[in-house]
């Protein structure tokens, strides 16, 4: 039969299953499923998402003998001796089973009306033929309906066993398939068993090189697809209902209690992720070849190792729930050799964009798509891992890691289809800012800033690697139009764990760190919201720590305190009266303006390649009284209603409002939940952490869903409903942290600071500022790895076809993105014939939050 003959017969049989005719379980009708697909994309083309609907909606019967008929023919296989040989047990059926199964299971997981069948179907008690049954060659499958019939029957009992459910056979099967000679591992003529728990790359836990091949690798690609399309059952419920509810699939495999299954699967993911080297074949212009298997191979290990090791397994009220052994086992790796094995592979990927500098093909070198996955692996390892978060933070890799997030972070600031992604590079900084020694080796002088890529290089840099962390974040700040409101919490709790510790601020970072003081004691600032006056706190907070730590160490951050003193006196005097008629006075002047341009004390609006030399003091101030010290007219106010209206404006295709083309990655769970980000809690000092429960780490994400109220930020940024008081401003302006800066201003009346900290201000100890997870938050964490696989698989099957394309997604939301004009993604014009051969079709991709009723997944996401 030719392979235009089997295609039709294949179709012919697709269509057959909802007719309406239920198809007898021993018809060898079921044989073409495995018999006649010559590829994975005959099956995902010719096994349409209407033929599976329309099956499981009209002919769920046959679908469950699809299914039966399925893993049979695949536990058969994997239990005959021959198997995989080319004549007796080709290999080519098995993967034809697990293609279909991974084309079926999406759209059992997004029916909710099958959840109570697919619980039972696939977790219930069953009886099945024993394994001499299965090795006969008439039977075709036999699964758990043949119980009712021999029980029926009266027929004998001696050829039915009791068995485990059939979805725990099923992934015990997968993860053995993995670890096949002759199938996903090389030949080994000198073992007698066929499944062996053999790593598959050098690297942790092993020392010795294993043979590959493309058709090895490719094998557990399409074995790995089906253990994501059996977990991302995830994707099919709402962000907050996920970390409570759980996967049953994920929690089975990670409480697997066969520690060389655990440790051979974890360390064969972990190795061919970070033994990838692009630098060793890749082409400029590279990124614009899609689906290349050696790259989704990689891909598609890292992210089904993160979907094991983020997994909370949920509690049932019973005492402690069972142990996630894939984290726990990442969590007592120890050597230093597998330290700097995964530094070596995590940076090897991170890395890639930044070598642009040295490229003299401008855009040819582009972020790897799996780079936010390397950055979230980056995160689950120094959480949970204290040894490797130590390896980290004592050394200089420390500091070559911030950098590394901060490009990432920086880069994507005001994507709209990548602000999860700045959000987790965020919450990576404060995990490492966390650490003592981390504040301590931010001192060190930053060489060679210059050879940085223009998305994180400043102009006329000269400075420590705090000053740029520093500078950093107050891009951030400034710089990302009120998108990145719900982490400013983080961004401030960054400097304050630092400030401690910091020593020779320069005179621009001292001036920045004042321009955030000048924005956040604005009235129109803290009179907008009524939380804003926290982020005030945190800042003030960061300042005395310098101010009573480390006073002798920064002259030009005392000298900068000491001529904005005007604007901390009135600040002690801020009444509501004050901050509206500031408000009042600098609305008439923007109207008064003639020519629109830009408040001349603005320099939160400066770029940020803008020279040192043309930063000004931020304040001029004219009385003790806030009203009348102007006010600054900066471009980010936090909690603004600016940026509400901003988020329902349309936006830019990339190629209008920037060079860059960056894939989208990205999609974006509901509005309730784009805010869901770790709660940050008060600074700790070291005596209170050293009272916390033993055994507790500062990081770690215990399964405790205790925390259920807390389902919101700390900070509020939506100012809707909320009307400023004099009783309101009366609770918190008292209790602001203004003392240390305070009396330091009146003991020094001349601006001329003192070589030694003056005896009036005494120190108080260094404070932590930490965060916890909550069950919302943990959503959010989980939908932002699930965005990742979509749109990664998305863009790797170019947007036609795909494992979750158009199935019902309620993580996060899917839409189409607008169309774009000519790029070398889609040529147009004269290019035409020469970029169709070049440039792969790519799907369009973009994702939104929204919490609306989910629709068919077909288009592109946007952010989290």
């Amino acid at each position: 039969m030719g392979a235009s003959d089997s295609k039709l017969v294949f179709k012919q049989g697709i269509f057959k299953l909802s007719e309406g005719t239920t198809i007898p379980a021993d018809d060898p009708y079921w044989k073409g499923f495995w018999e006649l697909p010559e590829s994975a994309e005959d099956v995902f083309s010719l096994f349409s998402p209407t033929d599976v609907r329309r099956t499981r909606d009209t002919s769920l019967p046959n679908l469950e003998s699809l299914i039966l008929s399925l893993t049979s023919r695949l536990f058969a296989l994997r239990n005959l001796p021959a198997f995989p040989d080319p004549e007796l047990a080709p290999e080519r059926e098995a993967l034809n089973c697990i293609r279909v199964l991974t084309r079926i299971l999406p759209y059992l997981h997004e029916a909710d009306n099958l959840e109570a069948w697919e619980d039972k179907f696939f977790w219930g008690v069953r009886r099945k033929r024993k394994r001499d049954g299965q090795l006969k060659p008439v039977v075709l499958f036999d699964e758990a309906h043949l119980e009712d019939e021999s029980r029926d029957e009266g027929g004998d009992d001696g050829e039915f066993e009791d068995a485990k459910p059939l979805a725990e056979e099923l992934l015990d099967t997968l993860i053995d398939l993995l670890f096949f000679h002759g199938f996903t591992l090389p030949y080994n003529e000198r073992t007698h068993s066929k499944v062996s728990y053999s790593i598959w790359s050098s690297g942790v836990g092993c020392n010795t090189p294993m043979s590959s091949s493309k058709e090895l690798e490719n094998n557990r690609t399409e074995v790995l697809k089906l253990l994501l399309a059996f977990a991302s059952k995830s994707m099919y419920m709402p962000a907050n209902v996920l970390p409570v509810k759980g996967v049953k699939a994920i929690t089975y495999i990670v409480t697997c209690p066969d520690k060389q299954v655990v440790l051979s699967t974890l360390c064969s993911l972990l190795n061919s992720t970070l033994k990838y080297n692009p630098a060793s074949w890749r082409l400029p212009y590279d990124h614009v070849v899609i689906g290349d298997p050696k790259q989704v191979y990689v891909a598609t290990c890292l992210q089904f190792l993160l979907v094991l090791i983020l997994y909370p397994i949920p509690e049932e009220g019973k005492g402690h729930p069972p142990k996630n052994y894939f984290r726990h086992f990442l969590g007592r790796l120890h050597r230093p050799q597998d330290f700097q094995f995964l530094v070596d592979g995590m940076t090897r990927i991170l890395h890639q964009p930044l070598q642009a500098t040295s490229s003299y093909l401008p855009g040819s070198q582009k972020p790897l798509r799996w780079a936010p996955e390397m950055i979230m692996l980056f995160w689950e390892t120094i959480q949970c891992n204290k040894r490797f978060r130590s390896f980290i933070v004592d050394t200089d890799r420390g500091r070559d890691f911030v950098v590394l997030v901060l490009f990432y972070a920086l880069e994507y600031r005001i994507d709209p289809t990548k602000q999860g992604i700045v959000r987790m590079c965020v919450f990576v900084l404060q995990t490492l800012s966390a650490e003592d020694n981390f504040g301590n080796g931010l001192n060190k002088k930053f060489e060679r800033q210059e050879t940085l890529p223009a998305a994180i290089k400043i102009d006329n840099f000269s400075g420590t690697y705090a000053d740029f962390l520093i500078s950093s974040i107050h891009t951030l700040i400034t710089g990302s139009k009120g998108k990145l409101d719900a982490i400013y919490p983080a961004l401030l709790a960054i400097i304050n764990n630092i400030a401690a510790y910091l020593e020779s601020l320069n005179s621009v970072t001292s001036l920045k760190l004042l321009q955030l003081f000048s924005s956040m004691s604005s009235p129109s600032f803290l009179l907008a919201n009524e939380n804003n006056h926290i982020l005030l706190t945190s800042l003030l907070e960061s300042m005395n720590a310098i101010i009573e730590h480390k006073y002798d160490k920064n002259p030009r951050f005392v000298l900068a305190i000491l001529k904005n003193r005007k604007r901390f006196e009135a600040l002690r005097s801020f009444t509501l009266e004050s901050g509206q008629e500031e408000i009042e006075r600098l609305s008439q002047l923007r109207k008064d303006s003639v020519d629109g341009s830009e408040h001349p004390n603005s320099p939160l609006r400066s770029p940020r390649n803008s020279s040192v030399d043309s930063m000004r003091s931020p304040v001029s101030a004219r009385t003790p009284s806030l009203s009348n010290v102007p006010e600054e007219d900066g471009s980010f106010a936090i909690g603004d209603d600016d940026s509400d209206d901003e988020e329902h404006e349309t936006q830019p295709t990339p190629s209008q409002s920037s060079p860059s083309n960056h894939n989208s990655r990205t999609p974006s769970v509901s509005s309730s939940v784009d805010d869901a980000v770790p709660l940050q809690l008060r600074g700790m000092s070291e005596k209170a952490r050293g009272k916390m429960p033993v055994g507790q780490p500062s990081f770690s994400r215990v399964n405790s869903m205790t925390s259920m109220s807390s389902h919101t930020a700390a900070i509020s940024t939506s100012a809707g409903g909320f009307t400023p008081s004099a009783q309101w401003i009366d609770s918190w302006l008292p209790s602001l942290p203004l003392h240390t800066i305070l009396t330091l201003l009146s003991s020094i009346p001349n601006n001329t600071p003192p070589k030694t900290l003056p005896s009036t201000i005494d120190s108080s100890p260094p404070r932590i500022h930490l965060f916890e997870w909550s069950p919302l938050s943990l959503g959010w964490y989980e939908s932002l790895l699930w965005s990742f696989i979509f749109s990664s698989e998305m863009a790797v099957q170019r947007g036609t076809s795909g494992i979750w394309n158009s199935t019902n997604i309620r993580l996060f939301k899917v839409e189409k993105e607008a169309a774009k004009g000519p790029s070398l993604m889609k040529p147009m014009g004269a290019v035409d014939a020469v970029g169709s051969n070049l440039v792969q079709r790519i799907g369009s991709l973009t994702v939104r939050g929204g919490a609306e009723a989910p629709k068919p997944a077909t288009g592109a996401v946007r952010d989290v």
